[in-house]
């Protein structure tokens, strides 16, 4: 098998690419190329090349051809065809780098054209049931899964509605009541405020209300029992 340069093989596709890789390489500024620099290192690489014993293609030695006379050129004193021959090696390079951006750019691209997606398949299955049981196995096992299902309902709310339902009456409610019951008439016996109780929650917070407007000093009980009677202290009084 005869050796080839192939940019595939760890090789150059032509010059200009060798040429941007020694660049590359050596970091060197494609903008303002030294010249000599460039030129002696492709023709070392070329050398490098034949003493391998590889095949050089054409174009290779053409270029290593052309370096050598933009090299003698440079070396005479103020020849202004040097300044072009440079000029024209620069715009080429830079073509050539710029095309091959765009192919590496159009193969990635490309790459995944070749795939096809679809959408996945839905899978059907048959759900019925085939097997078939013993009629007192399959009675047993209905009894089971009814008392697992009793067990599982939340309890009847029957012994919580007396708990539940119960009207809770506001202590301050009943305060604004009696203070009213009071503005409205003279004094007023206590057994009959308590009787306009229709629960024992509302009797409880009658009585409660009773203690908060005398602890406030806002009305007077005086006497005992069901003789009681509760008096609205004025205002000019309390002072």
């Amino acid at each position: 098998m005869e050796n080839t340069i192939s940019y595939k093989i760890e090789g150059f596709e032509g010059p200009l690419d060798l040429l941007l890789q020694l660049i590359a390489r050596n970091k060197l500024n494609i903008y303002d190329i030294p010249l000599i620099t460039l030129i002696d290192q492709y023709l070392e690489q070329i050398e490098l090349f034949k003493s391998e014993e590889m095949e050089i293609e054409s174009e290779f030695l053409e270029m290593a051809a052309r370096l050598l006379y933009i090299k003698t050129v440079s070396l005479l004193p103020k020849h202004d065809e040097v300044v072009k021959l440079k000029e024209e090696l620069t715009g080429e390079l830079l073509e050539y780098m710029v095309c091959k951006q765009i192919a590496e750019k159009l193969g990635t691209m490309q790459s995944g054209f070749n795939s096809f997606v679809r959408k996945p398949e839905e899978l059907r299955f048959d759900n019925t049931y085939e097997l078939i049981h013993q009629k007192d196995v399959m009675y047993l096992s209905y009894l089971s899964a009814v008392g697992r299902g009793q067990r599982k309902l939340p309890p009847s709310t029957a012994p919580f509605t007396k708990i539940v339902a119960k009207k809770i009456v506001a202590v301050s409610a009943k305060i604004v009541f009696v203070i009213r019951k009071l503005w409205t008439g003279s004094d007023k016996k206590l057994i009959s405020l308590y009787k306009t109780a229709g629960s024992r929650s509302e009797l409880v917070a009658t009585f409660l209300a009773v203690l908060e407007l005398c602890k406030a000093n806002r009305v007077h009980v005086e006497g005992d029992s069901d003789n009681a009677e509760i008096t609205l202290i004025k205002e000019h009084k309390r002072k």
